[in-house]
């Protein structure tokens, strides 16, 4: 049964804790034109940060010249090296190499369920709380900024928009969540209305 809140619901790390534990519903992807035929394994954190007076997500904000999604807002991480023995592993190592956040700073709780994109890959998302304080250092080549939005904001159901657009020669729809310069859209929007979906149903 969904719950229904009168105002911004702020999770606490105790309800994001007993979320976790009670299990986890297999939502199934959220984004169409899915290629067919197999996708390149990939891992992302999804750092929920223990900020007062409410939690917050680090974001990041890719380079311009970068392959893949080259400036968009994204969580950090990236493809599963063979050298990886779990997408977490995955998730962790991409997070430390990007941003510099080591993996003793993030109280892992559980993965959201399979993510898989247009762009052909199948995405793990990992979700951790992340206890202040800590200093980031951005890799140059594939991150232009980290930003923080409050947690409330990306749980809102009124903050998720429906968009479509013209990609790779077919019309295709996407999430999106503005918030203030940052358009948060595509893969991580949708796996923020998957976390939305587990944390607020």
């Amino acid at each position: 049964m969904k719950m229904r809140f009168s105002k911004p619901f702020t999770p606490s790390a105790e309800w994001l804790r007993s979320r976790f534990l009670a299990g986890l519903p297999d939502t199934g992807p959220l984004e169409d034109g899915v290629p067919p035929g197999p996708l390149r394994p990939a891992a992302v954190l999804v750092p929920i940060v223990l900020r007062e007076p409410e939690p917050t997500v680090l974001l990041t904000r890719r380079t311009d010249h970068l392959h893949h999604h080259p400036g968009q807002v994204s969580f950090p991480g990236g493809r599963v090296e063979d050298e990886d023995t779990s997408p977490i592993e995955t998730a962790l190592r991409e997070t430390e190499e990007e941003i510099s956040l080591h993996r003793a700073h993030v109280e892992l709780l559980g993965c959201l369920p399979q993510y898989q994109t247009g762009t052909g890959f199948d995405i793990t998302p990992v979700v951790g709380l992340v206890t202040p304080p800590f200093e980031l250092q951005l890799d140059p080549f594939e991150v232009a900024e980290a930003f923080e939005v409050p947690l409330s904001f990306l749980l809102d159901e009124s903050n998720h928009q429906r968009h479509s657009a013209m990609i790779r020669g077919a019309r295709r729809e996407y999430y999106a969540m503005p918030y203030g310069e940052y358009f948060i859209w595509g893969a991580t929007a949708g796996m923020l209305v998957s976390l939305q979906r587990f944390v607020c149903r």
